[in-house]
Formats: C-alpha cells, structure tokens, sequence
C-alpha cells in the first residue's frame, strides 16, 4: 500500500525510532516499523512501544549506535536505547532447517514437543513475515517510500474484527505457547474476536505454558491485567483455560460464580481498568495480593486444622507457602512479593486499633494498599469488614479529638462485651 493509500504518518511515529529507522536506511540496510506498533497506527491508536525490522544482523546494528546493548539468547535483540525510550530492533528471522541434524544448535533449536528454545537463525523479510505470529502483526511500514506492505492479510483480519493466527495453529502455539496468552490479550486490547480456528486448539494446548520459564510468563501477566483491559482478559482466559495455568491455586475456588472469590477478583480487576485508563498509579503486587488472598486464607485454615498452629504462626506459614507455589509458575521479584506481604499483614493488623497502634497503623508506608484491599475485601464480604472499613475511612479524616473520642469508645465497647474481663495489674514485690 503505498502512502496515499494509508492513514499511517510520521507525526505519529516516534522520534527516537524514526531515528533509528533513518540510521540504518542510510548505512545501506532495510529499515521497517513492523508488528503491533503499525496495526496500532492504522487503527488510530497511540502504540506504546515502536520495534523495527531489518536485514542488519544485531552486530551491525550495534555497530552504528553507541547507544545499543544487545540482549538475549533465545531470540538475540539489539536495544537502542534513548533515556526511557526503548527502540527494540530485530534482525530478519528465517525459517529453521527441518532436518535437525544441520541445524547449528548455536543459531536455531527446537524440543521434542516443538517448542523453539534458540532463535537466531536469520532469513529475507517475506521469511520474517511468516514467522510472526497472527495476521495483524505482519505489516511492515517501509521508511524508504513510506509503504505499508501487508504479507498476510492482516488489513482484511482488521477489518472483520478477527485475530487469526499465521500458519498451522497447533505447531504455531507448539512453538511458543505464549502466543495463546497473547492471543487474548490482543482481542481485550483491540476489541476483537479469536478466530475459530486460532481458538480451537487453546484449550487442549493450555498446559504447554508449564514449559515457559516463570519469569517470562510474569512479564507476560504484566501485559495481561496492567493494560486498562484487566476484566475483558481475564474472561477470555477463562474461556479458554489459560488462567488456571496462570494461577493453579485460585483457578478451584472460581467454579461457582457469584461466589465471594469471584467477586473479589473481578471489583479488583474492574478497579485496576478504572485507574489505568485515568492515568492513576497501578502496582502489580495488589493485583497478585488480590489474587491470592483466598487461597492464602484457605492455607492457613487447613495448617490450623491439621497442625494445631497458632492463627498467628498459621499464617506467616501459610503466607511462605503460597507464594512459594505461585513463584512455582510466575516468577514474582521481590520487589513486589515484600509489598504483598505487607498488605496480607495488614489485614490481620488493621482489626487491632486500641491505644497507639491505629497511629501506627497510618504511619506504615502500605497502609493505603492495605486499607484499599480492605474496602474491596468488604465490599464482598460485608458484616464486621464493612464496619471496619467504615471506622479506618472515618479515623482518617478525623481531626485529633475526634480520632481520641473514637479510640475511647471502641475501649468502651470492648469492654462492655459479655465475659470479657481485664487481666489485673500484677503488683511489683515490696523492696
């Protein structure tokens, strides 16, 4: 298509990658916008991030910009970098050689069940085209003319409101089942349909995401729910069976709908799409916090039962055991598993108000995470968490007597409570 027959300028497209794009048509290589950044530009959407195609090999990209580090083994990149601005360029891919045998392991591998464990092997760009994933991500726009050249009718795909996959479904996901994750999370992003034939073969071929290494599939569950498209994701992930894979301990409790851990999941989804789509901060860790709390309580039950444990040490074990186990399939950093146990903490905190704890409760540095997960927490459950919730909401705002007249009268209450009987001061022995 040539550029009077698309919507697509350079006023739209970064300067930081047109640069790039610019660089490397002057030094003699081809140059192009590819993948989810030129479907974005053709749907009138601002791309979040702008990757570049060429026939220049990572070393020869390297080469021409001081400001590039080259990363990766499996799928070997070359970053350019500019501040904050990432411009992620990959070489041409090829097609892999199907006797096994003449494959330089050191370029391109596969396992026996098809997944491809090294990719490096370089090719032409009609090869790189057929590698890509789904129709809509094989348009290229050429910075030479400014032509947008569509390999595998992803303007038709676009236009029926289809994510279609390139190529045989089953050996497509057997390659990289990361791409039925991705799949749903184009059709949430974009407001599209899986095709059927793209769909079909996800559920049977849900459990290949055991063969991703869990810290890629963290980065992948960031792409999931951290786009403003949370809810709509996570019901096409359980259509298809993929969010059981994601999250095997709380997939069980979510076989009755209505139920509280229902509830609970979708108010935290629908209110982290509320605050991403008005700019607000969002931090995975409540996400996973939300997403874990139940089988957290459900833990710790079952250790109390079985162990006869304190509630207080059945629940330290139970918050290392839970985590232990999602670490198991999602690699969670402990930048972010700290801030999960605060707020898991502070549950069993916030109910202990009397004398200076509730100052103290307001000086914790995840207070405000721990009374926003309360809320929602109450929001479901009702009863005695309402009333909680409702107290902390009002302490908050109080001024200083205030918060003094009603510490006093939760003392008051609590010592009205029938059989409660205060332990008496044991006297100092005479000198």
């Amino acid at each position: 298509m040539p550029r009077s027959e698309h919507g697509v300028s350079r006023q739209d497209i970064s300067d930081n990658a047109l640069k790039v794009l610019y660089r490397l048509h002057n030094a003699g290589y081809q140059a192009y916008l590819v993948g989810g950044c030129v479907r974005d530009l053709l749907l009138g959407l601002h791309p979040k991030d702008f990757d570049v195609a060429t026939n220049a090999e990572p070393e020869q990209v390297k080469a021409l910009f001081r400001n590039c580090r080259l990363i990766g083994r499996r799928f070997r990149l070359a970053h350019v970098v500019f501040g904050r601005e990432v411009i992620e360029v990959a070489t041409f891919r090829g097609h892999h050689v199907q006797d096994e045998e003449e494959q330089d392991d050191k370029l391109g591998k596969r396992s026996e069940e098809g997944l491809i464990l090294r990719d490096n092997v370089f090719g032409g760009i009609e090869e790189d085209a057929e590698r890509r994933d789904f129709t809509v991500n094989a348009m290229y726009y050429n910075i030479a003319d400014f032509s947008i050249t569509d390999f595998a009718g992803g303007m038709k795909a676009l236009k029926e409101r289809k994510i279609r996959l390139i190529g045989d479904p089953e050996t497509r996901y057997r390659e990289d089942p990361v791409r039925m994750l991705r799949a749903a999370r184009f059709a949430a992003k974009l407001d599209m349909q899986i095709a059927p034939e793209a769909g079909r073969m996800i559920p049977e071929l849900a459990s290949l995401l055991a063969n991703i290494p869990p810290a890629r599939l963290f980065e992948e569950v960031l792409k999931l729910f951290m786009a403003g498209k949370a809810l709509q994701t996570y019901k096409l992930l359980q259509e298809y069976g993929l969010f059981g894979q994601l999250f095997p301990q709380l997939q069980p409790m979510l076989k009755v709908p209505g139920s509280k851990e229902c509830q609970l999941l979708e108010q935290v989804l629908i209110n982290t799409d509320e605050r991403i789509n008005n700019e607000q901060r969002v931090t995975p860790a409540y996400i996973f916090a939300a997403m874990l709390w139940y089988p957290l309580e459900a833990r710790c039950a079952q250790l109390q039962a079985e162990s006869g444990l304190s509630a207080y040490d059945a629940f330290n074990m139970s918050v290392n055991d839970v985590l232990h186990r999602q670490q198991q399939r999602i690699m969670i950093p402990k930048r972010f598993t700290l801030p999960i146990r605060d707020i898991w903490m502070l549950q069993n905190r916030l109910p202990k108000r009397f004398g200076r704890r509730a100052y103290q409760m307001l000086e914790h540095p995840k207070f405000r995470a721990g009374y926003d997960f309360l809320l929602q927490r109450a929001a479901v459950e009702g009863g005695e968490l309402e009333e909680l919730a409702g107290w902390w909401t009002e302490f908050q705002d109080a001024d200083q007597d205030e918060r003094r007249r009603m510490l006093d009268a939760l003392q008051t209450r609590d010592n009205k409570r029938p059989g409660r009987r205060r332990r008496p001061r044991s006297k100092k022995p005479a000198q």
